[in-house]
């Protein structure tokens, strides 16, 4: 059986497999049962730097690949495609970035993680869903104003809950940007006791029906501390199998991202997520071809933000 081939293959070998919350659910119990870790790009980052392991095997996107091999740059790391990408990352180019930088001097740069190593390297901070609205805080009471990228939903939300003085680029996740207010709004009246767990790279009038607005691992423990027995979530499907996991007990109904027709309800599962698979693991670590490289000129200067992101998650 694969599955078992794959998980006696990282176990003997003495690799760790990190996966995002989004990959399928066969990859989540893998690097369950293997003593790696599943998480948001943070906690992957901050496993990997913390684990013994000379090889990572990174199950998520390239970004995440990079970030880890950027903080860990003696070890190995190995994804089960180079292929798998981010509409973020891609839709905000470094070398565009550097010209809407330059025409905001005066600003502090904060990127999101889901960028780039190259625009990270253009940055003063990297920051993650479930920090960036307290580094934005603690910025705006230094009196800073802020250059943001590159969800622009995410960076509207942190903007109308700080009123931080902020200018954002263009860019959105094309899974969360689907979600819709009105097919939200019909399951709450089918599911008047349902709670609302929204992802804050969702549109505005999404975020604004939500009880708990919050990131991967945010949405993750408010689905297990509160106390409805059904939840309405929106964010991609793939955290569907850490909730149900945690709590059997519970219902989780993933919200409408399609129209009336469409093919499914909710589709919301990003394909390059969907690119990780079980096979794709056993392939990079038995040819060793996609293995994540980074610039040492750029991994030395995306360094320095990544280190405050990490130094920040402590306080």
């Amino acid at each position: 059986m694969l599955f078992q081939r794959v998980k006696e293959l990282i176990i003997a070998e003495r690799a760790v497999l990190v996966a995002h919350f989004y990959t399928d659910a066969l990859v989540q119990k893998l690097a369950d049962e293997t003593f790696g870790h599943v998480g948001d790009s943070l906690e992957m980052a901050k496993f990997a730097s913390q684990h013994e392991a000379k090889t990572i095997i990174v199950a998520g996107v390239r970004f995440m690949g990079e970030t880890v091999k950027i903080l860990n740059p003696r070890k190995k790391i190995l994804m089960p495609t180079l292929d798998a990408d981010c509409s973020l990352a891609i839709g905000c180019p470094p070398e565009k970035f550097a010209v809407f930088r330059k025409q905001h001097p005066d600003r502090v740069v904060v990127v999101y993680i889901n960028s780039s190593a190259e625009v990270k390297a253009q940055a003063d901070w990297v920051v993650t869903s479930s920090i960036a609205l307290s580094v934005i805080k603690n910025l705006h009471a230094q009196g800073k104003k802020i250059l943001w990228a590159s969800d622009k939903h995410l960076g509207g939300y942190i903007r109308h809950q700080t009123g931080a003085d902020m200018v954002l680029w263009d860019g959105s996740c094309v899974v969360h940007e689907k979600f819709k207010a009105q097919g939200i709004l019909e399951l709450k009246h089918l599911y008047p006791e349902a709670a609302v767990l929204v992802h804050p790279e969702a549109p505005s009038q999404v975020v604004s029906l939500a009880n708990v607005v919050g990131s991967t691992s945010q949405l993750l423990k408010a689905s297990q501390t509160l106390p409805q027995p059904i939840f309405i979530v929106a964010t991609d499907a793939g955290i569907l199998y850490k909730m149900q996991q945690a709590s059997p007990h519970k219902t989780f109904i993933m919200a409408p991202t399609r129209g009336k027709g469409a093919a499914c309800t909710s589709c919301a599962h990003c394909q390059w997520m969907a690119m990780n698979t079980l096979e794709g693991i056993e392939k990079c670590w038995l040819t060793g071809k996609d293995e994540v490289l980074v610039l040492p000129a750029i991994a030395k200067r995306a360094l320095v933000p990544l280190q405050k992101m990490l130094e920040w998650k402590k306080q």
